[in-house]
């Protein structure tokens, strides 16, 4: 694990939520439960992660509303707002079959029924449908693949396997295979 990152960032601090110093939090977990559940958010000062306890989280209109330790008013809950929140990849509840997004962007891309290279794993984007992951082909295409089980073959040692339909890929050049 030591080439992964420490700290995942896992929402934005969008806005103040009364005057008891409440910060609205834009979850970017898989939900915003999951990040009620972090007992101790980090933000970033420079290149120091700065912990902020949670004393209270609940989800209110689809995003988090967290109360931290020692930010108790209005105008210090504003000193937080617009700060990308991070957590400890070791607080975050994961089941043992799911990854972070994190882990996988970057890896190589293959084709799970016959082993060819397809590209890399450049980036995840998220759709109202379905998230999408964009390969970069070897040719320097930007091919998008529905994320969801169908098209998701397996990840595995440094790894991602796709199941693409015809013609999503063909006319990549890439003969590498594994």
């Amino acid at each position: 694990m030591a080439d992964k990152e420490k700290y995942l960032e896992c929402g934005k601090i969008i806005n103040t939520h009364g005057v008891r110093g409440a910060c609205k939090i834009e979850s970017w977990c898989d939900t915003p439960e999951v990040l009620c559940q972090i007992k101790t958010l980090y933000y970033k000062k420079r290149d120091e992660y700065l912990s902020l306890e949670v004393t209270k989280a609940s989800v209110h209109k689809g995003c988090a509303l967290v109360y931290f330790y020692g930010i108790d008013s209005l105008e210090a809950a504003e000193l937080l707002k617009n700060r990308v929140v991070y957590a400890d990849r070791e607080d975050i509840p994961i089941d043992d079959d799911r990854v972070f997004i994190a882990d996988i962007i970057g890896l190589p891309v293959f084709d799970e029924r016959n082993g060819k290279r397809l590209g890399m794993l450049s980036e995840l984007i998220e759709s109202p449908a379905s998230d999408l992951f964009s390969v970069k082909t070897e040719d320097g295409r930007d091919v998008l693949v529905p994320a969801v089980e169908e098209f998701i073959g397996h990840i595995d040692d440094g790894r991602v396997f796709l199941r693409p339909i015809p013609g999503m890929f063909e006319d990549a050049e890439s003969e590498d295979e594994i």
